[in-house]
């Protein structure tokens, strides 16, 4: 079996790799093992050290591997940047923090002492996309390798060469061998991998099939899982809004990673007194939207990741359309070379339509028109999605109290879902459970150990 990396703003192939072997991949795992046994021993000093060499790494060298994430799956060069300057920052704030989150917490028993110690497990799997090649891997192996644990990573099979590069980061970072460990293997063999006695968890981002099988593998074996999988964000807007500011955001929620983000803003829900005024805007903003090679500077949307992505997309739009949704702008396939798609909105999307549920991985937003703030608050909720959502109102309070009965893991007012180290990141409901980023990050796969110490005549 091959493995091929194919440009999709050409569709033409860029280079195959043979799979590894199932020989290949069982001394990976017996070596993340081994080297597991030494680096628990490690202090926190020497493991920030090895965290902020990565980092730094990926700053001296952010152009080139901007560029293989921009060829590999159609980033525009520019946010393909920005991913490598966030996921340095990512390895930078545990590397500066990791020491005070695991920390010994002191507890107050009725008798004697006790502290909780927090303990590495051992080898960990990670299972990561393509739409955000190292920050995705970045917010996985970064509190991990912190807390002590030994790292594999199954990435995406059409970034792999993103993926052979971040192992060779590791290596030149002065990484002993195992400590991180790239898999070159099919998303099938990653879920049979988790049967493997000597993986203590894994961590999936990706599509709900993919979680369940994962996770369902995990469950069986009494394994730990987190899970981070789709979304639909709720993009509300009300009638106190910005509207010139809370177009410009919409632009950016919906197109960012040529709309290519679990976190994009997906549905936008405009209360009546707004919506024709919210809706003119925005349909001229995305009918300017400069589409074309992602290598371009001025290019505001680039292709999706690969042409069966495309496909799909459009298939979607048609089935939306066929089952009573009306297309205001786009729609179609761009007239080039390439896995492109019309920026495109649709409205009148009732519910049974597919597209009133499903997810719309791409520069498709849904519009829907409601009539004042519960109202938009219903819609939002009714989704089997749960991942995060906006709220746009000039009144905070307000926007706070809409924040507080959206059914996601994440709301943000006056801005899209976005995304830093130091704020936690996670859904409920089919987006999956669990928490990356921030202190609750380095909170999923580690052993809060209890001590305590009592005297002899401690009668506990």
């Amino acid at each position: 079996m091959s493995i091929q990396t194919i440009n999709p703003t050409t569709n033409l192939a860029l280079k195959t790799f043979e799979e590894m072997t199932e020989e290949a991949v069982d001394a990976a795992v017996a070596q993340a093992l081994t080297a597991f046994g030494d680096w628990k021993r490690t202090t926190y000093e020497q493991r920030a050290r090895l965290l902020h060499k990565v980092a730094d790494l990926m700053r001296e060298k952010k152009e080139a591997l901007a560029t293989t994430i921009t060829l590999e799956m159609g980033k525009l060069i520019s946010q393909a940047e920005a991913e490598i300057v966030l996921s340095a920052d990512i390895f930078d704030y545990y590397a500066d923090n990791g020491a005070v989150f695991l920390a010994d917490k002191n507890l107050s028993p009725e008798h004697g002492k006790a502290f909780i110690r927090h303990s590495p497990v051992g080898v960990l799997l990670g299972v990561e996309p393509w739409n955000f090649p190292y920050y995705q891997v970045a917010r996985f192996a970064a509190p991990n390798i912190m807390i002590g644990n030994t790292v594999l990573v199954k990435h995406a099979s059409i970034v792999p060469q993103c993926a052979i590069t971040i192992e060779e980061l590791f290596k030149e970072a002065g990484a002993a061998p195992g400590i991180y460990t790239n898999l070159l293997i099919s998303g099938s063999r990653a879920s049979v991998l988790v049967r493997d006695k000597r993986i203590k968890g894994v961590s999936l981002t990706g599509s709900e099939e993919a979680g369940a099988s994962v996770a369902s593998e995990a469950g069986k074996n009494l394994k730990k899982s987190v899970l981070e999988l789709g979304g639909s964000d709720a993009f509300i807007i009300l009638e106190d809004a910005d509207i010139e500011k809370t177009v410009e955001w919409a632009v950016v929620g919906r197109m960012n990673n040529n709309g290519q983000c679990c976190v994009a803003s997906k549905r936008f829900i405009a209360v009546e007194a707004v919506a024709d005024e919210f809706l003119e805007r925005f349909k001229n903003r995305l009918s300017n939207i400069v589409v074309g090679d992602p290598m371009d500077k001025t290019t505001e949307l680039g292709p999706l990741s690969s042409e069966g992505a495309a496909v799909q997309l459009a298939d979607q739009v048609k089935r939306a359309v066929d089952a009573g949704a009306k297309v205001l702008i786009g729609g179609k396939r761009v007239d080039r070379p390439g896995a492109f798609m019309q920026p495109t909105i649709l409205t009148d999307i009732k519910p049974g339509n597919p597209a009133y549920l499903e997810e719309l991985f791409g520069p498709v937003a849904s519009f829907y028109r409601v009539k004042n703030e519960q109202a938009a608050i219903d819609l939002a909720n009714d989704s089997p999605f749960g991942l995060g959502g906006s709220v746009f109102t000039q009144d905070i309070e307000r926007g706070q109290r809409v924040a507080d009965q959206i059914d996601t893991g994440m709301v943000f007012i006056n801005h899209p879902t976005w995304t830093q180290a130091d704020l936690p990141f996670g859904g409920t409901k089919r987006s999956g459970y669990g928490r990356e980023l921030s202190e609750l990050g380095i909170d999923e796969f580690v052993n809060k150990k209890l001590i305590r110490t009592s005297e002899l005549t401690d009668p506990f």
